[in-house]
């Protein structure tokens, strides 16, 4: 009803979320980095166009990991103060894709790239 304070919630369980808020946005900076050093720092792999492949998707896949786990803590506080279920996550499923094919990139890079 209009006026009613909204329902208590343990504050373990918000704390708690915000620590998962963090572990998100601690990744997508090891990956903006990691795909920072791939791009800058193997100079050495030729062609560079390898590097960019694995070093940009990495970058993105860091930046919207960030930005959807702002949205994924919004979610979740909103649902626990209204005391509903939380909403189900994409964050995981797209983090092992991204990483997956990661891999696949590094893989084809170890195997076909000029190391001088």
């Amino acid at each position: 009803m209009e006026g009613e304070p909204e329902p208590h919630i343990d504050y373990r369980f918000s704390l708690a979320n915000e620590r998962t808020f963090l572990a998100w946005n601690r990744t997508a900076l090891a990956l903006v980095a990691g795909g920072l050093a791939v791009v800058q720092l193997l100079d050495e792999v030729e062609p560079a166009a390898l590097r960019r492949a694995l070093g940009i998707p990495m970058v993105l896949l860091g930046g919207l990991l960030a930005a959807l786990s702002y949205s994924r803590w919004d979610r979740n506080e909103r649902a626990m103060h209204a005391d509903r279920a939380l909403p189900p996550s994409v964050l995981p499923r797209l983090l092992t894709l991204g990483v997956t094919v990661g891999g696949v990139i590094a893989l084809v890079m170890v195997l076909v790239a000029d190391v001088r």
